[in-house]
Protein backbone atom coordinates (compact mmCIF):
# COMPACT_ATOMS: atom_id res chain seq x y z
CA UNK A 1 0.00 0.00 0.00
CA UNK A 2 0.54 3.26 -0.64
CA UNK A 3 2.28 5.14 2.80
CA UNK A 4 0.55 8.77 3.45
CA UNK A 5 1.56 11.28 5.79
CA UNK A 6 -1.85 11.63 7.45
CA UNK A 7 -1.53 7.57 8.53
CA UNK A 8 1.30 8.40 10.17
CA UNK A 9 -0.36 11.26 11.99
CA UNK A 10 -3.45 9.67 12.95
CA UNK A 11 -1.19 6.64 14.63
CA UNK A 12 0.81 9.51 16.74
CA UNK A 13 -2.47 10.96 18.13
CA UNK A 14 -3.44 7.69 18.80
CA UNK A 15 -0.43 7.23 20.88
CA UNK A 16 0.01 10.86 22.16
CA UNK A 17 -3.95 9.84 23.93
CA UNK A 18 -2.71 6.59 25.30
CA UNK A 19 0.07 7.03 26.52
CA UNK A 20 -0.50 11.11 27.86
CA UNK A 21 -3.81 11.45 28.42
CA UNK A 22 -4.13 7.82 29.89
CA UNK A 23 -7.09 6.87 27.57
CA UNK A 24 -7.53 3.10 26.30
CA UNK A 25 -6.42 1.91 22.69
CA UNK A 26 -9.52 0.37 21.51
CA UNK A 27 -11.77 3.13 22.45
CA UNK A 28 -8.95 5.82 20.98
CA UNK A 29 -9.07 3.47 18.14
CA UNK A 30 -12.85 3.76 17.68
CA UNK A 31 -13.09 7.26 17.78
CA UNK A 32 -10.19 8.37 15.32
CA UNK A 33 -12.12 5.82 13.27
CA UNK A 34 -15.99 6.64 13.34
CA UNK A 35 -14.46 10.82 12.97
CA UNK A 36 -12.33 9.80 9.96
CA UNK A 37 -15.16 8.25 8.00
CA UNK A 38 -12.34 8.71 4.75
CA UNK A 39 -10.21 6.36 5.89
CA UNK A 40 -10.37 2.89 4.19
CA UNK A 41 -10.03 -0.89 5.44
CA UNK A 42 -6.64 -1.00 4.55
CA UNK A 43 -6.00 2.27 6.53
CA UNK A 44 -7.25 1.71 8.95
CA UNK A 45 -5.69 -1.48 9.59
CA UNK A 46 -2.30 -0.20 9.13
CA UNK A 47 -3.14 2.54 11.95
CA UNK A 48 -4.13 0.15 14.10
CA UNK A 49 -1.37 -2.87 13.60
CA UNK A 50 0.99 0.45 14.10
CA UNK A 51 -0.37 1.51 17.22
CA UNK A 52 -0.67 -1.89 18.33
CA UNK A 53 2.76 -3.06 17.16
CA UNK A 54 4.15 0.24 18.87
CA UNK A 55 2.51 -0.18 21.95
CA UNK A 56 3.83 -4.13 22.73
CA UNK A 57 7.29 -2.83 22.41
CA UNK A 58 7.37 1.07 23.03
CA UNK A 59 10.04 0.74 25.86
CA UNK A 60 12.29 -1.00 23.19
CA UNK A 61 11.29 1.47 20.66
CA UNK A 62 12.06 4.61 23.19
CA UNK A 63 15.73 2.75 24.45
CA UNK A 64 16.62 3.07 20.89
CA UNK A 65 15.66 6.34 20.42
CA UNK A 66 16.86 8.08 23.46
CA UNK A 67 17.91 10.48 24.11
CA UNK A 68 15.17 12.54 21.71
CA UNK A 69 12.72 9.35 22.02
CA UNK A 70 9.99 11.81 20.56
CA UNK A 71 6.55 10.18 18.47
CA UNK A 72 8.67 10.18 15.09
CA UNK A 73 11.76 8.94 16.44
CA UNK A 74 9.24 5.75 17.24
CA UNK A 75 7.99 6.07 14.22
CA UNK A 76 11.27 5.39 12.20
CA UNK A 77 12.33 2.90 15.16
CA UNK A 78 9.47 1.06 14.46
CA UNK A 79 9.98 1.25 10.53
CA UNK A 80 13.26 -0.04 10.81
CA UNK A 81 12.27 -2.91 13.05
CA UNK A 82 9.55 -4.21 10.78
CA UNK A 83 12.09 -3.55 7.77
CA UNK A 84 9.14 -1.28 6.29
CA UNK A 85 10.23 0.97 4.13
CA UNK A 86 11.48 4.48 5.39
CA UNK A 87 9.52 7.36 2.94
CA UNK A 88 11.45 10.19 1.89
CA UNK A 89 9.74 12.54 3.97
CA UNK A 90 11.66 15.63 5.76
CA UNK A 91 10.35 14.20 9.41
CA UNK A 92 12.24 11.02 8.75
CA UNK A 93 16.19 13.59 7.46
CA UNK A 94 15.67 14.47 11.53
CA UNK A 95 15.78 10.71 13.11
CA UNK A 96 19.40 9.86 13.83
CA UNK A 97 19.01 6.20 11.76
CA UNK A 98 22.50 4.97 12.61
CA UNK A 99 22.12 5.61 16.31
CA UNK A 100 19.02 3.77 16.42
CA UNK A 101 20.87 0.64 14.37
CA UNK A 102 23.25 0.64 16.84
CA UNK A 103 21.47 0.39 20.00
CA UNK A 104 19.28 -1.97 18.76
CA UNK A 105 21.67 -4.61 18.62
CA UNK A 106 22.60 -3.50 21.98
CA UNK A 107 19.07 -3.93 23.43
CA UNK A 108 18.73 -7.72 22.51
CA UNK A 109 20.86 -8.51 25.35
CA UNK A 110 18.11 -6.47 28.11
CA UNK A 111 15.42 -9.06 28.32
CA UNK A 112 12.75 -6.31 29.95
CA UNK A 113 14.32 -3.83 26.96
CA UNK A 114 13.95 -6.82 24.09
CA UNK A 115 10.77 -7.75 25.47
CA UNK A 116 9.25 -4.30 26.58
CA UNK A 117 8.01 -4.54 30.05
CA UNK A 118 7.88 -2.43 33.19
CA UNK A 119 11.29 -3.19 35.70
CA UNK A 120 9.13 -3.96 38.89
CA UNK A 121 7.13 -6.01 36.21
CA UNK A 122 9.65 -8.10 34.78
CA UNK A 123 11.40 -8.52 38.31
CA UNK A 124 7.43 -9.34 39.70
CA UNK A 125 6.69 -12.13 36.72
CA UNK A 126 10.61 -13.53 36.99
CA UNK A 127 9.70 -14.21 40.25
CA UNK A 128 6.70 -15.71 40.31
CA UNK A 129 7.10 -17.55 37.28
CA UNK A 130 11.25 -18.17 37.22
CA UNK A 131 12.12 -19.23 33.95
CA UNK A 132 9.03 -19.89 32.12
CA UNK A 133 8.49 -15.68 32.66
CA UNK A 134 10.46 -15.14 29.11
CA UNK A 135 8.79 -17.80 27.39
CA UNK A 136 5.74 -16.14 28.16
CA UNK A 137 6.84 -12.56 27.93
CA UNK A 138 7.93 -13.11 23.86
CA UNK A 139 4.29 -15.46 23.74
CA UNK A 140 2.53 -12.17 24.94
CA UNK A 141 4.60 -10.10 22.28
CA UNK A 142 2.91 -12.13 19.78
CA UNK A 143 -0.49 -10.75 17.36
CA UNK A 144 -3.57 -12.54 18.58
CA UNK A 145 -5.53 -14.36 16.27
CA UNK A 146 -8.97 -12.90 15.43
CA UNK A 147 -11.18 -15.92 17.12
CA UNK A 148 -15.22 -16.14 17.40
CA UNK A 149 -17.43 -18.56 19.08
CA UNK A 150 -20.60 -19.54 17.25
CA UNK A 151 -23.80 -19.03 19.05
CA UNK A 152 -25.15 -23.07 18.82
CA UNK A 153 -28.50 -21.55 19.98
CA UNK A 154 -28.82 -20.20 16.39
CA UNK A 155 -26.08 -22.19 14.56
CA UNK A 156 -23.27 -24.84 14.70
CA UNK A 157 -20.09 -24.20 14.00
CA UNK A 158 -19.97 -26.46 10.95
CA UNK A 159 -22.49 -23.87 9.36
CA UNK A 160 -21.23 -21.40 10.76
CA UNK A 161 -18.12 -21.81 8.74
CA UNK A 162 -19.91 -22.24 5.85
CA UNK A 163 -21.36 -19.01 5.97
CA UNK A 164 -18.11 -17.16 6.52
CA UNK A 165 -16.92 -18.66 3.47
CA UNK A 166 -19.45 -17.32 1.30
CA UNK A 167 -18.39 -14.14 2.41
CA UNK A 168 -15.16 -15.11 1.70
CA UNK A 169 -13.93 -15.05 4.86
CA UNK A 170 -11.68 -18.50 5.73
CA UNK A 171 -12.09 -19.84 9.12
CA UNK A 172 -10.88 -23.15 10.67
CA UNK A 173 -11.85 -25.07 13.69
CA UNK A 174 -9.74 -25.74 16.89
CA UNK A 175 -10.03 -29.29 18.05
CA UNK A 176 -9.75 -28.31 21.85
CA UNK A 177 -12.36 -25.67 21.59
CA UNK A 178 -16.00 -27.01 20.09
CA UNK A 179 -17.11 -23.54 19.79
CA UNK A 180 -14.48 -21.56 17.89
CA UNK A 181 -13.50 -20.84 14.76
CA UNK A 182 -10.19 -18.90 13.97
CA UNK A 183 -9.73 -16.52 10.93
CA UNK A 184 -7.41 -17.12 8.62
CA UNK A 185 -6.75 -13.40 7.90
CA UNK A 186 -7.77 -10.38 10.05
CA UNK A 187 -11.20 -9.28 8.94
CA UNK A 188 -13.91 -6.78 10.65
CA UNK A 189 -16.82 -9.16 10.51
CA UNK A 190 -19.28 -7.33 12.86
CA UNK A 191 -20.49 -5.72 9.76
CA UNK A 192 -21.80 -8.40 8.78
CA UNK A 193 -25.60 -9.83 8.75
CA UNK A 194 -24.11 -13.02 10.46
CA UNK A 195 -22.85 -10.96 13.38
CA UNK A 196 -26.20 -8.72 13.34
CA UNK A 197 -28.02 -12.10 13.58
CA UNK A 198 -26.43 -13.41 16.86
CA UNK A 199 -25.04 -16.02 14.97
CA UNK A 200 -21.44 -15.79 16.89
CA UNK A 201 -19.87 -13.62 19.50
CA UNK A 202 -15.55 -12.63 19.31
CA UNK A 203 -14.26 -14.76 22.60
CA UNK A 204 -10.73 -15.99 22.53
CA UNK A 205 -10.33 -19.61 22.79
CA UNK A 206 -9.04 -19.70 26.05
CA UNK A 207 -11.96 -17.84 27.16
CA UNK A 208 -14.48 -19.92 25.84
CA UNK A 209 -13.10 -23.21 27.87
CA UNK A 210 -14.43 -21.32 31.02
CA UNK A 211 -18.55 -21.93 30.84
CA UNK A 212 -17.51 -25.81 29.81
CA UNK A 213 -15.61 -25.85 32.67
CA UNK A 214 -18.32 -24.81 34.18
CA UNK A 215 -20.23 -28.09 33.95
CA UNK A 216 -23.61 -26.75 33.41
CA UNK A 217 -26.88 -28.41 32.24
CA UNK A 218 -30.05 -27.41 31.07
CA UNK A 219 -32.30 -26.20 33.96
CA UNK A 220 -29.43 -25.20 36.53
CA UNK A 221 -29.49 -21.99 38.07
CA UNK A 222 -26.15 -20.24 37.21
CA UNK A 223 -24.55 -17.20 38.94
CA UNK A 224 -22.25 -15.03 36.63
CA UNK A 225 -20.98 -12.71 39.66
CA UNK A 226 -18.57 -10.83 37.81
CA UNK A 227 -20.76 -10.92 34.59
CA UNK A 228 -19.10 -7.49 32.96
CA UNK A 229 -20.61 -7.43 29.05
CA UNK A 230 -21.40 -11.19 29.92
CA UNK A 231 -19.30 -12.89 27.06
CA UNK A 232 -19.75 -15.98 29.58
CA UNK A 233 -22.66 -15.33 30.56
CA UNK A 234 -23.86 -16.02 27.04
CA UNK A 235 -21.71 -18.80 26.49
CA UNK A 236 -23.31 -20.29 29.64
CA UNK A 237 -26.79 -19.48 28.36
CA UNK A 238 -25.96 -21.27 24.69
CA UNK A 239 -24.60 -24.34 26.97
CA UNK A 240 -27.59 -24.45 28.97
CA UNK A 241 -29.83 -24.84 25.52
CA UNK A 242 -31.60 -21.69 26.80
CA UNK A 243 -33.02 -23.87 29.65
CA UNK A 244 -32.66 -22.78 33.58
CA UNK A 245 -31.69 -19.85 34.43
CA UNK A 246 -27.82 -17.67 34.07
CA UNK A 247 -28.14 -14.55 37.09
CA UNK A 248 -25.48 -12.07 35.96
CA UNK A 249 -24.30 -9.87 38.37
CA UNK A 250 -21.46 -7.01 38.51
CA UNK A 251 -21.42 -3.81 39.81
CA UNK A 252 -21.22 -2.07 36.79
CA UNK A 253 -24.81 -1.06 35.37
CA UNK A 254 -23.89 -0.04 32.31
CA UNK A 255 -22.17 -3.34 31.57
CA UNK A 256 -24.87 -5.18 32.10
CA UNK A 257 -27.13 -3.24 29.92
CA UNK A 258 -24.42 -4.20 26.91
CA UNK A 259 -25.38 -7.74 28.28
CA UNK A 260 -28.97 -7.35 27.60
CA UNK A 261 -28.36 -6.54 24.37
CA UNK A 262 -25.98 -8.89 23.42
CA UNK A 263 -28.72 -11.34 24.69
CA UNK A 264 -31.25 -10.47 23.20
CA UNK A 265 -29.35 -10.55 19.61
CA UNK A 266 -27.94 -13.85 20.90
CA UNK A 267 -31.30 -15.19 21.61
CA UNK A 268 -30.71 -15.98 24.71
CA UNK A 269 -33.42 -15.59 27.23
CA UNK A 270 -32.29 -16.78 30.45
CA UNK A 271 -29.91 -14.47 31.08
CA UNK A 272 -31.33 -11.81 34.24
CA UNK A 273 -29.30 -8.80 35.19
CA UNK A 274 -28.82 -7.71 38.62
CA UNK A 275 -26.24 -4.80 39.86
CA UNK A 276 -24.53 -5.35 43.32
CA UNK A 277 -25.79 -2.36 45.02
CA UNK A 278 -24.55 -3.80 48.28
CA UNK A 279 -23.33 -7.24 50.38
CA UNK A 280 -27.17 -7.44 51.30
CA UNK A 281 -27.22 -8.34 47.07
CA UNK A 282 -25.00 -11.38 47.85
CA UNK A 283 -26.47 -12.42 51.15
CA UNK A 284 -30.10 -12.42 49.37
CA UNK A 285 -28.80 -15.26 47.58
CA UNK A 286 -27.11 -17.22 50.08
CA UNK A 287 -27.01 -21.28 48.94
CA UNK A 288 -29.06 -19.98 45.72
CA UNK A 289 -27.10 -21.70 42.83
CA UNK A 290 -25.84 -24.80 41.14
CA UNK A 291 -22.84 -23.43 39.95
CA UNK A 292 -21.25 -19.79 40.89
CA UNK A 293 -18.90 -18.50 38.21
CA UNK A 294 -16.18 -15.76 39.45
CA UNK A 295 -14.23 -14.34 36.73
CA UNK A 296 -12.70 -11.65 39.26
CA UNK A 297 -11.00 -8.55 38.18
CA UNK A 298 -7.18 -9.19 38.08
CA UNK A 299 -3.89 -7.90 36.08
CA UNK A 300 -4.97 -8.80 32.74
CA UNK A 301 -1.62 -10.11 31.80
CA UNK A 302 -2.58 -12.85 30.19
CA UNK A 303 -4.41 -11.42 27.30
CA UNK A 304 -1.65 -8.54 26.47
CA UNK A 305 -1.17 -9.82 23.35
CA UNK A 306 -4.86 -8.07 22.91
CA UNK A 307 -4.82 -5.19 25.19
CA UNK A 308 -0.55 -4.75 24.91
CA UNK A 309 -1.41 -0.91 26.67
CA UNK A 310 -2.17 -2.75 29.90
CA UNK A 311 1.24 -3.31 30.93
CA UNK A 312 1.97 0.32 30.45
CA UNK A 313 -1.07 1.28 32.82
CA UNK A 314 -0.32 -1.40 35.45
CA UNK A 315 1.32 -0.53 39.09
CA UNK A 316 2.23 -2.47 42.03
CA UNK A 317 -0.55 -0.67 44.23
CA UNK A 318 -3.04 -1.61 41.56
CA UNK A 319 -1.53 -5.30 41.67
CA UNK A 320 -2.25 -5.02 45.52
CA UNK A 321 -5.67 -3.70 45.76
CA UNK A 322 -6.52 -6.27 42.70
CA UNK A 323 -5.36 -9.43 45.04
CA UNK A 324 -7.23 -8.28 47.91
CA UNK A 325 -10.52 -7.91 45.99
CA UNK A 326 -9.91 -11.27 44.30
CA UNK A 327 -9.77 -12.92 48.00
CA UNK A 328 -12.71 -11.08 49.44
CA UNK A 329 -15.00 -11.97 46.47
CA UNK A 330 -14.13 -15.28 46.41
CA UNK A 331 -14.74 -15.71 50.70
CA UNK A 332 -17.80 -13.74 50.15
CA UNK A 333 -19.41 -14.61 47.33
CA UNK A 334 -18.73 -18.36 47.77
CA UNK A 335 -21.75 -18.51 50.29
CA UNK A 336 -24.05 -18.30 46.89
CA UNK A 337 -23.25 -22.08 46.21
CA UNK A 338 -25.78 -24.58 46.80
CA UNK A 339 -24.02 -27.49 49.38
CA UNK A 340 -23.83 -29.67 46.64
CA UNK A 341 -23.42 -27.17 43.87
CA UNK A 342 -19.68 -25.67 42.60
CA UNK A 343 -17.80 -22.32 42.95
CA UNK A 344 -15.41 -21.46 39.66
CA UNK A 345 -12.96 -19.52 39.99
CA UNK A 346 -11.10 -17.56 37.28
CA UNK A 347 -8.63 -14.77 36.23
CA UNK A 348 -7.34 -14.17 32.44
CA UNK A 349 -3.64 -13.91 34.36
CA UNK A 350 -0.91 -15.81 34.55
CA UNK A 351 0.50 -14.95 37.88
CA UNK A 352 0.34 -17.36 40.45
CA UNK A 353 -0.46 -15.13 43.39
CA UNK A 354 -3.73 -14.23 41.70
CA UNK A 355 -4.43 -18.23 40.79
CA UNK A 356 -3.64 -20.87 42.87
CA UNK A 357 -2.38 -18.93 45.81
CA UNK A 358 -5.27 -17.26 45.70
CA UNK A 359 -7.01 -20.69 46.01
CA UNK A 360 -5.06 -22.20 48.49
CA UNK A 361 -5.41 -19.50 50.67
CA UNK A 362 -9.39 -19.97 50.45
CA UNK A 363 -9.01 -23.61 51.09
CA UNK A 364 -7.07 -22.94 54.21
CA UNK A 365 -9.15 -20.49 55.90
CA UNK A 366 -12.32 -22.92 54.55
CA UNK A 367 -11.78 -26.20 55.25
CA UNK A 368 -15.43 -27.47 54.12
CA UNK A 369 -14.36 -26.55 50.69
CA UNK A 370 -12.17 -28.56 48.48
CA UNK A 371 -10.18 -28.34 44.94
CA UNK A 372 -11.81 -30.28 42.44
CA UNK A 373 -10.36 -29.26 39.44
CA UNK A 374 -7.98 -26.44 37.71
CA UNK A 375 -6.70 -25.53 34.42
CA UNK A 376 -3.46 -23.24 33.58
CA UNK A 377 -3.49 -22.27 30.67
CA UNK A 378 -0.17 -20.11 28.68
CA UNK A 379 -0.41 -18.51 26.31
CA UNK A 380 3.24 -20.07 25.59
CA UNK A 381 1.46 -23.41 24.81
CA UNK A 382 -1.50 -23.15 23.89
CA UNK A 383 -1.17 -20.21 21.69
CA UNK A 384 -4.36 -18.52 23.08
CA UNK A 385 -4.82 -16.01 25.77
CA UNK A 386 -3.32 -17.09 29.64
CA UNK A 387 -6.07 -17.84 31.70
CA UNK A 388 -6.37 -19.64 35.05
CA UNK A 389 -9.79 -21.77 36.30
CA UNK A 390 -10.14 -23.92 39.52
CA UNK A 391 -13.52 -25.56 40.44
CA UNK A 392 -13.61 -25.79 44.24
CA UNK A 393 -16.86 -27.71 45.65
CA UNK A 394 -17.80 -28.17 49.67
CA UNK A 395 -16.55 -31.97 51.02
CA UNK A 396 -19.43 -34.10 51.51
CA UNK A 397 -20.16 -35.13 54.72
CA UNK A 398 -20.35 -39.14 55.49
Amino acid sequence: MILHKVLIFHTIDALHQIFEENQYSDRVLEKIFKTNKVLGARDRGFIAESVYDILRFYRLYHFVTEPKADWWSIIVAYFIDKEIELPDWPEIYKVDIPGIQEKFIKAKGIRYIRESIPDWLDQLGSSELKDQWEIELKALNQLAPVIIRANTIKISREKLKQKLKDLNIESFESADHPDALILKVRRNIFGTDLFKSGFFELQDASSQLVARFCEVEPGMKVIDACAGAGGKALHLGSLMQNKGQVLALDTEEWKLNELKLRARRNGIHIIETRVIESTKTIKRLDKKADRVLLDVPCSGLGVLRRNPDTKWKLNEEFLNRVRSTQSEILQSYSRMVKPEGKLIYCTCSILPSENQLQVQNFLQKNPDWKLEDEKIILPSVSGYDGFYMAKIVQNVKQ
